[in-house]
């Protein structure tokens, strides 16, 4: 069984006190704290083999590009993905909106008629719908809506449920044949509910769409493997994993990957380029890692992947759900809402709340106070809170290294907050 006492003393951030008070910080489905041995990998990169990747034939770049991609292949390993040579299926981007953004922009390269025939599968025009769901992060909603726009095809959702959870039973009658893309999030970041993904995929195969999926909220709190759910691309960032920031990953199914275009161009994507005809591409996943890599932060990323799969992501998920029980209180306070799922099953320990009469940055502000971390705002998630008549929210979301006894603590804090403003 995992130590969390144990694996908590890890993270040397925590060692602190905040306006005099130990610090609690219950804010990592916004960024996770970093175990020292992330930290010192990305550290230990920049003292030892910093080069270039895929370009040198020196000793530090051959050492730096082996690092890169045996780091490339834990996280597949993670996320239950292709990891050998000439099968992976884990491309590395600037975080999970730019690899959102890049399949976004890959299918309009395709609805351009780019990429040849193999490519006319990602292609979408006028009577074309993509579907997301009214749950979804600014980071899927935008680029799809935007990616609508720019090839004439018409955007449609899955609503809610009361407590925020889509709608899954509606998926046969908003999944249509016109259908190409389904867009949805696999943990909600504002009510931390798990989508029920079997459905929706079987639907969305059955008309031959594609399915992307937003795993940022899944894969650092639950057990996650890619081919199990059957998804075709699926998202996530590196940061909210325990890894570094400025880096994620986006997975496709290999045969998806070789035939989707590039989306950004530029250096060691293109194996030939002329000057009067178009450049031959590399294979995936190179063809979508224009530039140069943030190696030494894929690196850390690696570390933290096999953290994680050390700990056992059923223990994590166990952890995590006996906290998610205590923060579930919030709702037994007088004037307290929770937005979102409030019995502790098929949910994370994300917990979003309202309480009446107080704005939500003041609820931050005098949390805060006692040494709690929290997120105030509309979490990149408006028509949600729209669906529940707000504007924005508090939210309180655990990671490994959080207790009960920190959940209580916010509790009691929240407790106090509408007699603090004489609400």
């Amino acid at each position: 069984m995992a130590d969390f006492a144990t694996i908590r003393d890890e993270f040397p951030i925590l060692d602190q006190q905040v306006h005099g008070h130990p610090l609690i910080y219950l804010d990592s489905a916004a960024t996770a704290q970093k175990p020292e041995c992330v930290i010192d990998a990305e550290a230990d990169f920049y003292r030892t083999i910093n080069a270039g990747v895929h370009r040198g034939a020196h000793e530090l770049a051959a050492r730096s590009t082996v690092a890169f991609e045996q780091a490339r292949a834990k996280v597949a390993r993670l996320v239950g993905a292709n990891a050998q040579e000439g099968e992976e299926e884990i491309v590395v981007t600037g975080g999970a909106t730019a690899g959102l953004n890049l399949l976004a922009t890959a299918f309009g390269n395709a609805s351009l008629g780019r990429g040849g025939e193999a490519a006319k599968r990602f292609a979408l025009g006028p009577g074309d719908e993509i579907v997301v769901s009214q749950a979804e992060h600014h980071s899927v909603l935008l680029p799809f809506q935007e990616l609508a726009v720019r090839a004439g095809a018409t955007l449609r959702w899955l609503g809610l449920e009361d407590d925020g959870r889509i709608r899954v039973e509606d998926a046969g009658d908003v999944i249509t044949e016109r259908t190409k893309v389904v867009a949805v999030t696999h943990v909600a970041n504002v009510t931390g509910a798990i989508t029920d993904v079997a459905p929706l995929v079987r639907r969305a195969h059955e008309v031959g769409a594609l399915v992307v999926l937003d795993a940022c909220q899944s894969v650092p709190h639950i057990p996650v493997d890619f081919h199990a759910l059957d998804v075709d691309f699926a998202a996530f960032s590196a940061h909210k994993m325990y890894g570094p920031t400025g880096v994620g990953f986006l997975y496709g199914r290999r045969e998806l990957l070789e035939a989707l275009p590039p989306a950004s161009f530029g250096g060691s994507m293109v194996e030939l380029a002329w000057m009067d005809r178009p450049a031959q591409y590399m294979d995936p996943p190179a063809r979508f890692e224009a530039g140069t890599q943030p190696v030494a932060q894929v690196v850390a990323a690696g570390v933290a992947a096999d953290w994680l799969r050390a700990i056992g992501m059923d223990q994590v998920a166990a952890h995590e759900r006996a906290i998610a029980g205590e923060l579930l209180k919030l709702g037994e306070l007088d004037g307290v809402r929770i937005l979102g799922p409030t019995e502790n099953r098929e949910r994370i320990g994300t917990v979003a709340f309202d309480v009446a009469g107080v704005h939500p940055h003041d609820v931050g502000q005098f949390v805060d106070a006692q040494g709690i971390a929290i997120r105030v705002g509309h979490h990149c998630a408006q028509p949600v809170h729209r669906h529940f008549g707000l504007f924005a929210s508090n939210r309180a979301s655990t990671g490994v290294y959080n207790t009960v006894d920190e959940a209580r603590a916010l509790v009691e804090a929240v407790s106090r907050v509408r007699g603090f403003f004489g609400a």
